[in-house]
């Protein structure tokens, strides 16, 4: 998801996204662990995005 696209959705519908990417990261982190990760990236890619997000969450919060 691109930030200009992030911006445009709620702070509730990106809270949401959050929480999915955490979970997400976890289970990327656990199969790492296994050795059944093949793309090891992702969870640099998922870790990103989730920074983007808090990000947004900050500048909406200082703006309101």
């Amino acid at each position: 998801m691109k930030i200009d696209e992030m911006r445009d959705h709620s702070l509730h519908e990106l809270q949401a996204r959050i929480e999915e990417l955490r979970i997400e990261l976890f289970n990327l982190r656990f199969q790492k662990a296994k050795n059944l990760l093949d793309r090891t990236d992702r969870i640099r890619i998922a870790k990103r995005e989730i920074a983007r997000i808090l990000t947004i969450i900050k500048e909406k919060e200082l703006k309101a």
